[in-house]
Order: C-alpha cells, then structure tokens, then sequence
C-alpha cells in the first residue's frame, strides 16, 4: 500500500498538527503520522494535564485560605484521585478535539512509527507491524523530544520518576525531592507542597529558574523557602540510592556534602530530541547533540525536508513549535513568512506565585553594554492585587535608554502568564513608552501594573 502527499508531517504534537492544518489552508494535501496520541508530549503529557493539576491546587489553596475572605469551611477532604482524573480527562478531550481538526481540514491521519527511506519517501509501520510507504514531495520533522537522562540519574517510574509519571500518582508522596530547578521541576513543587508533601528542589546552578531575571529568582526562592519548601541551588546531584521504601539523593556543593532522604525522586533535567530510527545522517541532515540543523525557515540540508519544534532545540516550548510549523508551512507553500523573532518568546511558569518573561534580562542587557532605564511596580501597591488577596510580587520593565525600545519585561505575581502577552506585543509593534502610557488601561486590573512599571521607568510614575 502507497499513498503520495504534497507534505507529510512526522509528528502530531503542537507543532506538527499546526504545520499541517496550515498547509491544508493553503491548498496542499497532507498526511500526518503520530504513533501515539496527537497532541504530542504538550497536550497529553505536559502543558494541558500540568495546568490542570495546577489549577487544582490553586483551588486547594483558596479553601485553605477561605477564612481571609470571610468564609469558614471546616472539615474539607481532598481526593487526589480525582484530581488527576480531571488533568488526564482534559488531556483526552484535547486530543479529540485535534482529531476532528485533522478531519475538518481532509488532512489524513495515518497511526505508526515513520522513518526516511528517501528525500521522498517514508515508511510507517503501525502497532501490527504492517507497513505501508508514503511518498510526498515536502516532509516536516516534528517528532519532539523526550526527558533527559544521565547515568545514575535514570527513572525507573516507582523510586525515580520523570515528569510522566509524577502526573499520574496513585497518592500524594509523603516527601519528594526534585532534581532540576528549571520550569517542570519548579511546577511540580509548588504541585505537591500545596497537597502536603514534603518537597526539596535540587538546582546545579545558582538559581532557581536560571533563565529569569534573577530579581525573579531571588523573589520566588523566598516565596517557595516561606512557605517550607527546601531550595538547594548550586548544587549537583553525586548519586541516588534506591531503597525498598527511600531514596536517598547524595549532594555534592561548595558548602559540602550532604544526604536528602525521601519517598520518592523526580528528575526534570532537560530533554533529549528524538531523533533515533529517523535515518536523518543518511540523507544528510545535519544533528547536533540530538538537535536537528535547520535554517530560519526551518529547512534541514535536504531542501524539501524541514524540522520544527522540540527536535530543533530550544526554546523548547509548544508555542515556538506551533510558531515554527506555521513559518515551514508557509515556506513550503511558496509564501514569504517572517522568520521567528527567539528574542521576543515569551516562557511561562505556572507555580504558585506565576512567573512569565519576555525578551532580555536586566544582567543580560548590561552584558551588552546597554544604557538602560529600569521600572518596577510591585503587586503590594495594586488595587486589583489587594482586593484579590494576591500581593506577592512584582512587573519590572527594562527599556534601551538610547533608543527607547522595549528590550524586556519580566513579572511574577498574579496572572503572569497572562500579562506577558501584552509586553510582547508592545515588543513586536516596537512601542514606545508614551504609547504604553497612552493606552489607558482599565481599573482596576493586574494589567495597569505593565503600564505603571513602565511610568516607573520614566520617572512618571503615579501609584508607587
């Protein structure tokens, strides 16, 4: 059996679904081969399930804290099982909702592993092992990445597990120590310190969420370390001893060494591109360290064949790959797209206070030598915040003194996540501060403090 496609898209993840519906729009006919669910790592295994635990325990936290908004809730239970259920449920529905996304558009969905024979030709072998050859005339590569491993670092889903099966726990650990200080690992705490677990973070480098600005890091390590979660930044991971009902994390740091004992791991240390069973170096498209080459059309080394999302490297975040697919979709359908701007991405962390930035740190921007003009509104001096009850932290903005542009904006506090998107805006319409000041803001919201961090920069602010 043989069926032939203007593009094949390997992979149905957040980049490679949009890449083929996009192409599907502009009059290609498509095929798309996902070997299991669609929706990829993102939607069944990561953002959309996480969130979804995430806003679970929000809730918890608000019935913990009923008694400040003048309601007294005594005797409350929690069922973790059910909690996991609705993440899992969400997950499905999504999934779904992809698949008639695929129909809607006359995009075929074929189920099955897929690996090069040609520029030009795929073979898919199915859960059965039937095969079938696909010829197309363009194909993407979206097949994403998967949890990083290091030797004596491994998961083995019980003692040690990855951010996988952390999500589908049967119970509440008791106590859990998180190696890997970046957005997964940092979720996860805020998660299960909100159930009553016992939680230590485990960084390498200085800080937690090293990417931030580090007045960032700085604020949401006194928030986790307030509220009893244990911070060890600088500090390397030597081995895990595995017991019967332990672990036991061996740490090595400049202050010494020192032994963390609890009931169970969880190792979020980066990820790895899959790029096995792919025959990519016998076409000759380039792969460093597990990444696939590209340009910035997200073209490999062999014109008709393109690579877009977690396999790129990073900035590993769905939105970039469903960005990514977008501009090779376009390309291969004979457009003029805009190559992505990677220094106006927004990253996102949804812990508990919410981190979310875009564009440069202040310590990056002073690496290049930059003049600057810094503003900051802190969410304690916020109507919205204070009548919300969430007044723990703060919108910081950094501007090119010279030249007046936007070079980043970094928030933590309520709504972050939201927020970020109107600072990138301002970033791709290249904004001034008057305009950001002349757009009257409603009130009150969590969103005037962009514009007052702004007015604080230039010497104008009003409320602080």
């Amino acid at each position: 059996m043989s069926q032939r496609y203007d593009l094949l898209v390997i992979g149905g993840g957040p980049g490679g679904y949009v890449a083929a519906i996009r192409a599907a729009q502009l009059g290609k006919s498509v095929a798309v081969v996902e070997k299991e669910a669609l929706g990829g790592v993102c939607l069944n295994w990561g953002c959309i399930p996480t969130k979804s635990l995430l806003k679970d325990s929000e809730a918890l936290h608000l019935v913990k804290k009923a008694d400040r908004h003048g309601i007294k809730i005594d005797g409350y239970s929690v069922d973790f099982g059910a909690t996991v259920k609705r993440s899992r449920g969400a997950a499905k529905r999504l999934s779904k909702g992809i698949e008639y996304l695929l129909k809607k558009n006359k995009i075929d969905h074929i189920s099955g592993t897929a690996s090069l024979k040609s520029s030009h030709e795929v073979e898919v072998v199915d859960s059965g092992g039937k095969t079938m050859m696909v010829q197309s005339d363009h194909i993407i590569i979206a097949t994403g990445a998967r949890n990083r491993e290091l030797p004596g670092l491994e998961t083995d889903g019980k003692r040690v597990t990855s951010s996988k099966e952390a999500m589908v726990l049967k119970e509440v650990p008791k106590s859990l120590v998180i190696i890997g200080g970046g957005a997964i690992g940092i979720e996860f705490a805020s998660f299960y310190h909100e159930y009553g677990t016992e939680v230590h973070v485990v960084e390498m480098l200085p800080d937690l969420l090293p990417v931030e600005d580090s007045e960032v890091s700085v604020l949401l390590r006194k928030s986790f370390e307030e509220r009893g979660i244990g911070v060890h930044t600088s500090a390397k991971v030597e081995k895990i001893d595995r017991l019967k009902t332990k672990v036991k994390v061996h740490l090595a740091s400049d202050k010494g060494g020192e032994i963390l004992e609890a009931q169970t791991a969880l190792v979020a240390i980066g990820v790895h591109g899959n790029v096995e069973g792919l025959n990519l170096e016998q076409l000759g498209i380039g792969v460093q360290k597990s990444w696939i080459e590209v340009n910035e059309f997200c073209q490999t080394a062999v014109p008709n064949i393109y690579a877009i999302g977690d396999v790129i490297g990073p900035p590993w975040l769905a939105h970039v790959a469903s960005a990514e697919g977008r501009v090779a979709a376009e390309y291969i359908a004979g457009g003029t797209p805009k190559p992505i701007d990677y220094g106006n991405i927004p990253g996102c962390t949804y812990c508990r206070p919410q981190v979310a930035s875009i564009g440069m740190t202040e310590r990056a921007a002073k690496e290049k030598g930059l003049e600057l003009k810094v503003g900051r509104f802190p969410m304690n001096a916020s109507g919205k915040a204070m009548a919300i009850g969430e007044t723990e932290g703060f919108v910081k903005v950094i501007f090119d003194a010279k030249y007046g542009e936007l070079l980043g904006c970094h928030i933590i506090g309520p709504d972050a996540t939201e927020l970020i998107a109107q600072a990138g805006i301002a970033r791709t319409l290249e904004t001034t501060h008057e305009e950001i000041l002349n757009t009257v803001h409603a009130h009150p919201t969590i969103s005037e403090s962009f514009m007052e961090a702004v007015a604080d920069a230039y010497g104008e602010a009003i409320h602080i």
